[in-house]
């Protein structure tokens, strides 16, 4: 089956609350998955990484096997295609991991795109650093920035449709 996947990650303050958002669609145009998570405080690059990392593993959970990646991340892209070296070793292993995870895909291209070609990953991760600082300000006891009920299990600011 073949796949769209849109993913974008961010940190207020950088580092700062971050989050990441991501569009899974078919060939077609239907959405197949989407999320929106909260990551606790880190950098716009590696919340970049995050929301790939995350994205790819949910097109192989949904059986993806022909997949086109676009990120408005031009230093993700680069990095993970090779056209850029990694001097961060944080970067290098979350590049590691996301090249592991496309090596899977009987087929993948990964392309960047401007921000106004990923926009409903952008309002994904926009929420995910809301909630994030959110949870910055009630504690770690509190997921997605509920005001309700204390988070029961790792994961629960994530979701997926």
């Amino acid at each position: 089956m073949k796949g769209v996947l849109h993913t974008d990650g961010g940190a207020r303050g950088n580092p700062g609350p971050a989050g990441i958002g991501v569009v899974l669609r078919t060939q077609a145009g239907d959405v197949i998955g989407e999320m929106a998570r909260g990551i606790g405080e880190s950098t716009n690059n590696v919340a970049e990484y995050t929301a790939l990392i995350e994205g790819l593993r949910l097109a192989l959970e949904k059986g993806i096997t022909e997949l086109g990646v676009r990120l408005d991340s031009e230093l993700v892209v680069s990095q993970v295609t090779g056209a850029w070296k990694i001097k961060n070793d944080r970067l290098r292993a979350l590049a590691v991991e996301a090249r592991r995870l496309l090596e899977r895909f009987d087929s993948f291209e990964i392309a960047h795109v401007r921000r106004e070609h990923n926009a409903d990953a952008d309002r994904l991760a926009n929420q995910g650093m809301d909630a994030a600082a959110l949870d910055a300000e009630l504690g770690p006891e509190w997921g997605q920035g509920s005001a309700r009920e204390p988070r029961t299990a790792p994961g629960q600011d994530t979701f997926l449709r």
